[in-house]
């Protein structure tokens, strides 16, 4: 129960070497929580007069609460995308002040530098992560389509002599992605886009980010007799935050 979830927060210790009958040296505790609040409660609702019900051919309520689940998932999705505008001491807003461009990854983004992304600007912000000792487990790269457009243009990602011949590695072949030096491809058209419209991708760790579903989704129906209808309802309560800032970076590609 409650609206906010809270996260201890904490900086990295040091070891130290121990001295012979010295006593431990101890470390003081350190670093600011992280609040998840629980402000975001989403709904679907649709009406299914009866007439329409008893001449579909198909239910109608399958339908609809199938395309439920699909629209709160990319409400959730959106919300989570729009947090990458805070990594690297980013300040949050459209701008996306720490955004680095696509074909370097390094640049910042400045409202109209924007560019198609690169093998170059992947290895580098790889290299972010790297040196901010983020995990090398557990990385993804979440990319527009237009980005995915641009990478299955780049022959290291689908000529036989850079991903071999079979399987889910050759993308000429099924053109599927699979990953990029050991970080997971996903797309989607739900990238936001920044001010100056460049789309956003992101390459991050898992912990870059915090979801706390209070409510998962839930479908409830109501007989509306002064409609003849069904109202068939669905919805979920949940929050999200930034966990870990320099886990994740955000790039900013052409549209």
């Amino acid at each position: 129960k409650g609206d906010v979830v809270h996260f201890p927060g904490f900086t990295r210790g040091a070891a130290t070497a121990k001295g012979s009958l010295a006593q431990v040296t101890l470390q003081a505790h350190s670093g600011t929580g992280i609040d998840v609040n629980l402000d975001q409660h989403w709904e679907y609702s649709r009406l299914i007069e009866d007439i329409a019900a008893l001449q579909s051919n198909n239910s109608m309520r399958g339908v609809y609460t199938e395309d439920a689940g699909y629209s709160l998932a990319k409400a959730v999705d959106d919300y989570l995308l729009d947090l990458t505008s805070k990594w690297q001491g980013g300040a949050g807003t459209a701008a996306w002040d720490k955004a680095v461009i696509g074909s370097d990854g390094s640049t910042l983004y400045t409202g109209s530098n924007e560019a198609a992304i690169t093998d170059a600007a992947i290895r580098k912000v790889i290299q972010t992560l790297d040196d901010a000792n983020v995990p090398m487990q557990n990385r993804f790269l979440v990319i527009p389509p237009v980005a995915r457009n641009t990478l299955m243009g780049l022959a290291r990602f689908t000529e036989q002599a850079f991903v071999g011949e079979n399987g889910s590695s050759n993308t000429i072949r099924n053109g599927r992605l699979g990953n990029v030096y050991g970080v997971e491809i996903y797309v989607t058209s739900h990238c936001p886009t920044a001010t100056g419209d460049a789309r956003i991708a992101a390459l991050f760790h898992k912990d870059a980010l915090i979801l706390c579903e209070q409510q998962k989704p839930r479908v409830q129906t109501q007989y509306k007799q002064e409609y003849l209808s069904t109202l068939i309802t669905a919805d979920t309560v949940f929050g999200a935050n930034e966990f870990r800032d320099n886990a994740g970076v955000a790039i900013a590609v052409t549209a």
